[in-house]
Formats: structure tokens, C-alpha cells, sequence
């Protein structure tokens, strides 16, 4: 099925310049062009990739979207309505294996099917990790380019930081020198207050030795609990879609974007001469009735995400032969690391009852008013639902003689990054809401988890769902640290600024055995896959990428998304994806001389 004519008309013009351009409405005449770059996904990797590709007015580019249109949906625009994007029609909706360590439980997995990726669906944090992080990737790759210090420039292009909607006095509560107020993704601080701000805080003051305050952690050092800075413009998402992708981008005469359209597979470009050139694609948007292939002159980018992506390169036959071959499909280049070394942080979400009525369960299970809080969002921009839902973070540290370091080597970056993360939130919006009760959510997972799971195929159709297996817990150090994790929740809510407001925790387990049956029980996955294309060395026998992103032994073929790196941030991810996308942009930009 065709798109829809969606606010400008298509002339194609493949000269110097281009009449006109936006998001295609047909595809006659136009998929026997080649065009220089073509990008798939447009989510974080793919809109920063083709909005800097087309500055150059000669540079033409066609990014292609599985999902729709971003514009007019009400729950993507309005922060505080995140939740309600889970479970829907803005999502792959994809599920886990049956996780082992979970007592078999298949877990919901979310990512963004919509113009703008999982940026338009996701909870808008806006975390860089430590600095140690970084330098450990150009560790690994042999190149600085990717160190703390020399991705400063690209940090700053992304950042645009713009005070809070409510223009509250924002002195010490972030560091104003560590940011950008002219890039292009909108970042702001909390614009409406809640009930359990003053507590937090007050907190980090009587407990100062274990959870100190951070004024910033997106300076580099991240360790203490800090204000959530988020991907908010005005109260409202600011996503690829509506920042890289915005209007006055989006209308370049040069790009093009072709929305409901899923890629089958990447095809070699010349299968006689160069047997290793990939700068095709083969895509389809009626369900696989009929199909489609284009070819980039220059290059073909995959930013499909962490699933997608090796789920593409292996019904490509780009992958591990004997993995291919169990399933039919010819292997066309062996790379055995695709799909490998899929890293995610579990996540409990632990419900604290509460002696208070303002969190938002009173708001999501009265419709009343949950819609004059979103009208007054509609009408002015204020209220509740201008945030995420979710007030601060802490990024911590096991102390050093923790029984588990004689077992394991410490996992983290370095001595100043997170071994846990902590995530404050005043009650969840979403339905369905609980009947009865307030909750304080103090969620925990490990910021630099060791176990490591896979991308696989399901069959040889491309058009069914990759096989996602976390392989949660399957390391001592994970358990470990999410147990400690809920032991040290319990020491900060037993510091008097909480006296009277906590009525009971989620659970009477005190016993290791008996914590790893709750954590068992409740855990799922925090949205933050990373690693299954990851970079390495040029030299390394491993990876799919080499340290300009593109796949080891091929031509034309570049990845940009979460699925390149290398092992994961102690960060929310979207910001160290558009770190990578805007490094990305200009090695292609260097390579070609444009």
C-alpha cells in the first residue's frame, strides 16, 4: 500500500538540486534511481544522519521508516503521557524469550515504530554516562576519536538546553558550564514540582557520605543523585522527528523520507566485480506482495536499532554461517559476531506505599482528571504531564570490599562510574493504574551489567519478528548488585526526611534467597539494548564494525545505532546514540569529501 500525500508533493530531480522533497507519496519512477546515501531507520542514528548528510544541498539522501508519522499524536507529544505509547500502535511491540533467570517469564520490549524511533516513545532522559565510559570505547576500537574529550563537539551539536516550562529558578540544580544552548535536541529540567522534591533532596544532605548530590551528572562524573535533565522543549518531546527531523529539515529539497515501509534485506550492489559492495536495499511496504530495491551511489547506513539492525544483516546472509545455514538462508559473508553481545540493564521496579494522594496514580485512575490535566497541557503547556515520569537519578557504587569483588573483577568503566543506577519516580501515569494506593517508585538495575545475551532469527522470512534473549542474571554480579541495589532503597528512605510518608516497602524479603525470588519476579528490561553490531578494532577478529562504523570486509555499508557499541554506557542510551550519530555524520562527510 502506498502512503499518503503527507504535506508537500514529490517531484523527482536526481541533478545538482531538487525541485521538491518530503515524505514520499508514491513510489513510481523513483526506486530505479540511485541516490548517494540512503538510511534505514529514523530513529536517533537515522535522523542525525540524514539531517547533516543533506546540509550540503548536492548531497541527496532517502531515509526510509518502517513505522508512521509522528505528527498529531497526542501521547508523544505530551512528556507525562509516555507510558500510554507502551502496548500500542506507536510500537514494535516485540517480547523476549522466556527468561530463565525470570522464572520463564517473557518480557515486553519496547521500541519506537514511528517517525523519530524509540526518541518518540522513550521516557526522554538525557544521560550522557561518565567520562570513563568513553575512554574505555576508545580503548577498545584503538581510537581516541571516540575518548570522553574528543566527543565534546558532538555533545554540544546535539544539546540545545532551554530553561523549564515553568521558568522556576534552575541555580543548583544543574551545571550550566557542561552544556549547550545551541544544538538542536531540546533539554530541559523538571518544569512542574511534586511532592517528593523536597525529600529527595534533604536526603542527599542527611546521607551525604552514601548518596551525595550531584549538581550535574552529565559533567563527566556522574556518581551521586541529581535533578533528571530530559529531551523536553516548551513541555513538550523534543525528538529526532521534531528536532533533526523538524520542519524546516525535513523539507530539504534534497531529502526524502519514505514512512510504513519495512526493509527486507540488503543486497550486493554488483555481482560482478565488487562481490563485496552492499549499497543496496530491498524493502516493501504491502507486507512482502511486492518488493522494492533502491541503491545508494555512496553509501548504505543501517540505523535500524539494537534488534533490527543484526535482524536485517543476517536475512541479508551477513552473520554466522552455521546460524544462517540452520535456517536456509545463504551466507554471503560470515561475520560471527552479528547478534552476539546483546547487553540490557534489567530493571525492578520497586513500589513503595505511601501516606499521600499526590503521585500520579490519583491522576491515572480518575479520567476526569487525567483530561483536564492534558488539556491544560494542550492549552498552555503546564501541569503534571510536561515531564517524564520521573524526578531524579542516582548512579552508584558497591563499596570496594563488597563480597562479590573477590568472585568477579569490578565491571564498571572505572573508579568514578556506577556499578547501580537508581530512578525516583512520584507514582506512575498509565493504565491500567492500581485501585487503591500511592506509590513512591524507586527502581534499580546495574548501570555496568556483565551478562550478555542475542539477536537471532526466527525463520528466513525477514518480515517476522527477531528472537530477543536478554539472558538476564545469568552472571553473580548482576544478582548481586540489583540485590544490593534494593538494600541500599531501604537505607535512603530510612532517612528522616521520609518519617511518616512511608506506609510499606514491595516486599518482606531480607535474605539473599529470598530477594532473588522477588527480583525474580518482578525484574524486566530498562529499554536499553546496546552491542549486537558492536565496533572494535580494525585489527580485532571480533565485531561487526570497524572504528568508522562501517561492517568489517565489506564497501558501502555503514551501521549507525545503539547496536555499535561496544559494551554499555552507564547512561540512558538515546544521548550516547546521538553522540555516535554525530561522530558518524562526519567520518562519512570525511570519507567522501562532502
Amino acid at each position: 500500500m502506498l502512503l499518503p500525500v503527507f504535506c508537500f508533493s514529490l517531484a523527482i530531480g536526481l541533478g545538482t538540486r531538487y525541485a521538491e522533497a518530503a515524505v514520499i507519496s508514491t513510489l513510481d519512477d523513483f526506486v530505479d534511481k540511485s541516490l548517494d546515501f540512503v538510511v534505514i531507520g529514523a530513529g536517533a542514528g537515522g535522523g542525525v544522519i540524514a539531517n547533516r548528510l543533506t546540509e550540503n544541498p548536492n548531497v541527496s539522501v532517502l531515509l526510509i521508516e518502517a513505522g508512521g508519522s509522528n505528527e498529531g499524536v497526542l501521547d508523544v507529544a505530551a512528556p507525562g503521557l509516555q507510558n500510554f505509547l507502551l502496548n500500542s500502535a506507536w510500537d514494535w511491540n516485540f517480547t523476549s524469550t522466556p527468561q530463565i533467570a525470570l522464572n520463564n517469564r517473557t518480557l515486553a520490549v519496547p521500541r519506537g515504530f514511528i517517525l523519530g524511533g524509540t526518541t518518540s516513545i522513550n521516557q526522554m532522559i538525557y544521560t550522557r554516562g561518565s567520562s570513563e565510559d568513553y575512554d574505555l570505547w576508545a580503548n577498545i576500537t584503538d581510537d581516541e576519536g571516540w575518548s570522553w574529550d574528543n566527543l565534546q563537539k558532538y555533545i554540544r551539536k546535539n544539546e540545545q538546553f532551554t530553561p523549564p516550562v515553568d521558568h522556576h529558578n534552575t541555580t543548583g540544580q544543574f551545571d550550566p558550564n557542561v552544556h549547550s544552548f545551541d544544538g538542536i535536541v531540546s533539554v530541559s529540567l523538571q518544569g512542574f514540582p511534586n511532592g517528593i522534591d523536597n525529600r529527595t533532596i534533604q536526603t542527599t544532605s542527611e546521607l551525604s557520605e552514601e548518596f551525595p548530590f550531584n549538581l550535574d551528572m552529565n559533567s563527566g562524573f556522574q556518581l551521586g543523585i541529581g535533578w533528571v535533565q530530559a529531551t523536553i522543549g516548551d513541555g513538550t518531546r523534543s525528538s529526532s522527528a521534531t528536532s533533526y527531523l523538524g520542519p524546516s529539515f525535513i523539507s530539504r529539497p534534497n531529502l526524502y523520507v519514505l514512512l510504513n515501509t519495512r526493509v527486507l534485506r540488503v543486497l550486493k550492489t554488483d555481482h560482478d566485480h565488487q562481490q563485496s559492495d552492499f549499497r543496496s536495499v530491498e524493502f516493501t511496504q504491502d507486507a512482502g506482495v511486492t518488493t522494492h530495491t533502491i541503491t545508494a551511489s555512496k553509501e548504505l547506513v543501517i540505523a535500524a536499532g539494537t534488534f533490527m539492525t543484526p535482524h536485517i544483516l543476517m536475512h541479508s546472509g551477513i552473520g554466522d554461517s552455521e546460524g544462517l545455514k540452520s535456517l536456509g538462508i545463504q551466507t554471503v559473508h560470515h561475520l560471527p559476531s552479528v547478534g552476539k553481545n546483546l547487553t540490557e540493564q534489567p530493571i525492578v521496579r520497586n513500589k513503595w506505599l505511601v501516606n499521600s494522594t499526590d503521585t500520579l496514580e490519583t491522576i491515572a485512575r480518575n479520567d476526569t482528571l487525567l483530561a483536564e490535566v492534558t488539556e491544560e497541557w494542550e492549552r498552555r503547556r503546564m501541569g503534571p504531564i510536561v515531564d517524564p515520569p520521573l524526578s531524579f537519578i542516582g548512579w552508584l557504587r558497591l563499596p570496594e570490599n563488597s563480597s562479590i569483588f573477590q568472585q568477579v573483577p569490578d565491571p564498571a568503566a572505572g573508579p568514578n562510574t556506577s556499578h547501580y543506577e537508581l530512578i525516583i519516580t512520584n507514582g506512575a501515569l498509565s493504565h491500567p493504574a492500581p485501585a487503591t494506593g500511592n506509590f513512591l517508585t524507586f527502581s534499580t538495575s546495574p548501570s555496568s551489567p556483565t551478562s550478555r545475551g542475542t539477536i537471532s532469527l526466527n525463520s528466513s522470512n525477514p518480515l517476522e519478528y527477531p528472537l530477543i534473549d536478554f539472558n538476564f542474571f545469568s552472571t553473580a554480579f548482576d544478582r548481586f548488585v540489583v540485590r544490593e541495589a534494593y538494600r541500599n532503597t531501604k537505607k535512603f528512605l530510612a532517612a528522616q526526611s521520609w518519617d511518616g510518608y512511608i506506609l510499606a516497602p514491595p516486599t518482606n524479603a531480607t535474605t539473599d534467597d529470598e530477594l532473588d525470588e522477588y527480583i525474580s519476579q518482578n525484574a524486566a528490561d530498562q529499554h536499553h539494548p546496546v552491542g549486537t553490531a558492536a565496533m572494535s578494532s580494525k585489527s580485532a577478529t571480533y565485531g561487526v564494525v570497524d572504528p568508522d562504523l562501517r561492517v568489517k570486509g565489506l564497501v558501502g555499508l555503514r551501521i549507525v545505532d545503539a547496536s555499535v557499541f561496544p559494551r554499555l554506557p552507564a547512561a540512558h542510551t538515546q544521548v550516547p546514540t546521538y553522540i555516535v550519530a554525530e561522530r558518524a555524520a562526519d567520518l562519512i562527510k570525511d570519507f567522501w569529501g562532502i
